[in-house]
């Protein structure tokens, strides 16, 4: 029988130090490109928290028109200590860039918001942004600014910036690339997550190399999850006998988690093998993938069997699950 794997959501509860020094590093490296590090940011004559104030003074305005921007919102936004903040605001006020009013409804509410003094003042430090960061994208390649900017959204995203839903994940069939790219991602996962060692990326190998080899459109199916040009997860339906069908290799990237990919991309294997005529669908896979287990279970399937072997370096309990179409 064909080992097949279905991928697991696993979290690592204990960080990797050397991806600490990563992110740090990386930290220091983007605030260097960036300029952030200068005295006086873009060329001006303002520190960069004085900055990031000013731009979200400038940028607020249309969006929070209706109930005004106050000084604790801004604060939070931008996690600043609410005594700085006030002092930072009120020598904007003697300057003549801020105003204060009192929000209207609601005479204990403070709205900020900029004069045409402190929007001239912002005017050519954003046009300097602007222009510093259009030079960075230029040593780039229109591709490469655009992976850069789809990482940056990810980024975000992954560290909870609720503006950064992104677009959600669709569903294509399998492009060149593909096959090397899945096999080298659960290969690495695998070993990260569960320990798995080269024999098993070996097998996933050969299980996508049989696929394509022996590919018939009108038996067979491939679903792959893609979402910002990145594969974010994947499931492949191949023929066992003319009535039996088998789920294969079903995983989703960590960074997709959460998002019912999995459940998609399992129905949308179900729906494959009913189109194709299948009458029954069934998998393999090991008792320790208990995410996956219960996608299994939610979608109707049933464990049929299960037994103990050694595989991938490691001690197994593999289970059959079915499912009649």
């Amino acid at each position: 029988m064909a080992h097949d794997v279905a991928h697991d959501v696993a979290m690592d509860a204990e960080v990797d130090p050397e991806m600490v020094a990563a992110v740090r590093a990386f930290g220091r490296f983007y605030t260097r490109q960036i300029g952030l590090l200068e005295e006086g940011l873009h060329r001006s004559a303002f520190s960069l928290t004085e900055a990031r104030v000013l731009y979200e003074l400038a940028h607020r305005d249309r969006l929070t028109a209706s109930v005004g921007l106050t000084a604790s919102v801004l604060g939070q936004d931008l996690g600043l200590d609410a005594g700085y903040l006030s002092r930072l605001l009120k020598r904007f006020e003697d300057q003549g860039l801020v105003t204060r009013r009192t929000a209207a409804g609601d005479g204990r509410r403070q709205v900020l918001a900029l004069t045409p003094e402190g929007r001239a003042a912002f005017a050519p430090l954003d046009a300097s942004a602007r222009e510093e960061v259009g030079a960075l994208l230029a040593r780039l390649s229109p591709r490469d600014r655009a992976s850069l900017v789809g990482a940056m959204a990810r980024v975000r995203r992954l560290l909870g910036d609720p503006s950064q839903g992104g677009e959600p994940a669709t569903l294509r069939g399998l492009r060149s690339g593909d096959v090397g790219w899945i096999a080298h991602r659960q290969g690495v996962l695998y070993a990260a997550e569960y320990g798995f060692d080269l024999s098993f990326e070996a097998l996933v190998a050969e299980i996508l190399a049989g696929f394509v080899r022996d590919f018939d459109p009108a038996r067979a199916g491939a679903w792959i999850a893609g979402q910002e040009g990145d594969v974010m997860g994947s499931v492949f339906l191949a023929p066992h006998s003319d009535t039996v069908a088998k789920l294969r290799l079903l995983y989703v990237e960590p960074a997709a988690r959460g998002q019912g990919l999995g459940r998609r991309l399992t129905e949308a294997c179900i729906a494959g093998a009913r189109e194709r005529g299948y009458r029954c669908l069934s998998l393999w896979t090991n008792d320790v993938l208990t995410a996956a287990r219960r996608i299994y279970a939610e979608a109707g399937f049933r464990l049929a069997e299960s037994a103990p072997h050694r595989s991938f370096g490691r001690d197994l309990v593999g289970e059959t699950w079915v499912l009649d179409l």
